[in-house]
Formats: structure tokens, C-alpha cells, sequence
């Protein structure tokens, strides 16, 4: 009898291998095989399947990313191991990014565009859907070249194109057509949201924003603490867009709170930009909320990253509450005391003050609300002298 042939009926996923430098002079606290876990992570939610790693340590940045040598290394293991695409750990310039793929002969993506991948794979909203339509077409500008003549020439029109004009000249002027559509829908969707936060913070209603990093649990504790519905998903980037709800603490003072967009390690500054409405809210903030996942491997890390990228935004200075969130995950009770070395490795003198919590178990929500109320009644000119420990 003639063997059963089985087909499988799931995705199509592209093999993939992921490069990385470490740059000795660069200095970065995030160690080199930590970043490339994450990349992998990344990947996977971007639908390729990382089969394999390299890495190359060097004194100084090389105009090729890598050596040549190290690239010599790369074409045999993407010949021999049928690689459908490169992914390197950090943003490629446009020269760059030509040469490797001229060497390499497979598709070659940079951190930046596998994270916006993923992004548009997420945005559900118009809004949302409008900012990483930004953000990926002002990537695509600097990187047209001949690999971009399929694009489509909508709106052109009979007359438009000038003498002697070339494929690539026509290919800017379109995306740069696009780019003043893609704003003008964002200025005025960025006037909504503006008329919208006027109406709820009429009075002396206080703005509370949670950040953090991409996975932190922040979608589950804002359902939580306002008893919503807002989608939370065990998985990276699962809240695009800002939600906002009314809430009173428990003395009946009246506050607003936001659930914002994820950081992420090396968040390209073209997203930050694109989704500088979404950000707003935590912009305008009274006081944010820094979730971090206390059972992450990476936890203090992530915590620099989202208190880096908070100061890079000009909001170093506003008032942050550390939430260290999903406990049950390494507590049995939301009674046991907390590992030591959790909290000295983040630096805690950041934040006026700590609490651990459970968004999945509702652990620690009379703290953190007795905490934000604590905070947000704290007059301003009062100096922090220490760190209470909730």
C-alpha cells in the first residue's frame, strides 16, 4: 500500500536568521544576546521562523554592519540552510542594506522594519492603521531604489510626469504625495483627540497614564482598575491605540486614565513620531503608571529602556509610580515578600513610589489605588524624601 501523503495546512513561515554586533564603544547595557532573544520574539509575531544566529563583536561600527569576512560566513549558512530572509538587530542604512542584500541574494530587513511589521499586523483602528502608514512610508522614502518600480501609480494622471523624468524620481514623488495625505488625515484625527481630552479634563479631573514596556500586563491592569474590556494578549504590541476611561479613587477625587502603546527595545524614532497622538496622553500626564513585568529575565532592562525613551520624550520629570506587575507569576501569594534582587537591579529612586501587583489575580489593586490617590494630592512643591515600598 502506497504510503499517505499529508500536507500541512497551516502559515507559511520564512526562515529567517538573525544577525548582530556588539559594538565594544557603543556601551550599551543591553547585552547583545539578550537583544537577539528579543529580536527572535519579534520575529516569531511577525510570522518567520528564526532557525538561526550571528553574531560579530567589534571595536567600532563597520560600513557594511558586519565584516567581510563574518559576510562571507553568512552566505554560505544562507545557501545551506535555505534562508529566506536576514534580519539585522539594528536600524540599516539604505547603502547598507543594498550591498547585504546584493551579497546575500535574500530579503533583507533591519530592527526597524521588522517592528513596524508587526505594528501593522496590530493597528485595528483608523488611527492606528494612519501612524504606521506614516511611519512605514517616511522608512520607505530614503530606501527607494530600483527594488521599489512596482509601486503602484495611483493618481498620477496624464501630464504629471515631467521630461526625462526616472522611474525612481516618479516613485519619490508619489510616497511624497502620500506622506501629505497620511498627515493631513492625522492632523485631524490628533484635533479630535485634542477636543476629546479638553472635554474629559474640564475641572479638576487628574490625568494618569500607564507605560511600559510591550507586554507588561498594562492593557490587563487597566482593565482591572477601571473594569473595562480593552483587549489584553499574551503577546508583543497588542494595544495600538490609546484607551482612556474615567475613574475615582478612593476618596471620590475624579481622574482619567490611559493605556498607551508599548516601548520596545531600539523603538525606531520614525514610530515614536508617527505616534506621537497616541503618546500625547502621557504627554499631558499628571502622573504615569511604569508597569513592569516583575518575572521577566529582563525586567530591569526593559525598565531603563521605557525610562530612557520617556526622558528622550521630555517627560523624565513627571511623577512615576513603579508597578511591578505580574507577581503570581514568580509569588504564590501576593503576601510573599518580593526577591531582593529584582528591585536592585531597577533603580527605584526614579519613582516616588513601588508597588508589586497581579492584574490576572487582582492582587495589590487597594494598593496601587491607594497609592496613585496618595500621589495625586501630594502638593507639588513637597520634595519625595524617600521611597515607600508598598
Amino acid at each position: 500500500m502506497a504510503k499517505k501523503r499529508t500536507y500541512s495546512t497551516g502559515p507559511f513561515r520564512e526562515r529567517a536568521i538573525l544577525v548582530g554586533v556588539n559594538v565594544r564603544s557603543r556601551g550599551d547595557y543591553w547585552a547583545l544576546d539578550d537583544s537577539l532573544a528579543e529580536l527572535s520574539e519579534l520575529a516569531r509575531a511577525a510570522g518567520a521562523n528564526p532557525i538561526a544566529r550571528f553574531t560579530q563583536s567589534m571595536n567600532k561600527p563597520s560600513p557594511t554592519y558586519i565584516g567581510k569576512g563574518k559576510i562571507e560566513e553568512l552566505e554560505h549558512a544562507v545557501k545551506h540552510e535555505k534562508v529566506d530572509t536576514a534580519i539585522f538587530d539594528d536600524e540599516l542604512s539604505p547603502n547598507q542594506q543594498k550591498t547585504l542584500e546584493d551579497k546575500l541574494q535574500v530579503k533583507v530587513i533591519d530592527r526597524t522594519a521588522l517592528i513596524l511589521d508587526v505594528f501593522a499586523q496590530r493597528a485595528r483602528s483608523r488611527e492606528g492603521r494612519l501612524q504606521i502608514d506614516l511611519a512605514q512610508t517616511e522608512y520607505l522614502l530614503p530606501r527607494l531604489a530600483g527594488q521599489w518600480s512596482h509601486l503602484e501609480r495611483l493618481g498620477g494622471g496624464v501630464g504629471t510626469r515631467g521630461p526625462g523624468e526616472t522611474q525612481i524620481e516618479t516613485d519619490r514623488r508619489l510616497v511624497r504625495r502620500k506622506l501629505q495625505r497620511v498627515k493631513k488625515e492625522l492632523k485631524q484625527v490628533r484635533s479630535q483627540r485634542e477636543r476629546q481630552r479638553q472635554v474629559r479634563t474640564q475641572g479638576d479631573a487628574k490625568i494618569i497614564s500607564l507605560v511600559g514596556y510591550t507586554n507588561a500586563g498594562k492593557s490587563a491592569l487597566f482593565n482591572k482598575i477601571t473594569s473595562s474590556g480593552v483587549i489584553e494578549r499574551n503577546q508583543l504590541f497588542s494595544t495600538l491605540d490609546t484607551t482612556t476611561r474615567q475613574m475615582y479613587l478612593p476618596s471620590g477625587i475624579q481622574a482619567t486614565i490611559s493605556d498607551t502603546v508599548g516601548f520596545v527595545h531600539k523603538l525606531p524614532p520614525i514610530l515614536v513620531a508617527a505616534f506621537r497622538a497616541t503618546l500625547e496622553e502621557a504627554l499631558e500626564a499628571d502622573m504615569l503608571l511604569q508597569v513592569v513585568d516583575v518575572s521577566s529575565p529582563y525586567a530591569a532592562e526593559q525598565a531603563q529602556v521605557v525610562s530612557d525613551q520617556l526622558l528622550d520624550m521630555g517627560i523624565g520629570d513627571t511623577p512615576r509610580i513603579l508597578v511591578l506587575n505580574k507577581l503570581d507569576l514568580v509569588a504564590s501569594s501576593q503576601d510573599e515578600p518580593l526577591s531582593l534582587d529584582v528591585l536592585s537591579q531597577i533603580n527605584i529612586t526614579e519613582f516616588s513610589r513601588v508597588v508589586t501587583t497581579s492584574a490576572t489575580k487582582g492582587w495589590g489593586m487597594t494598593d496601587l489605588r491607594d497609592a496613585i490617590e496618595s500621589e495625586v494630592t501630594r502638593p507639588k512643591a513637597a520634595p519625595v524624601t524617600s521611597v515607600p515600598i508598598d
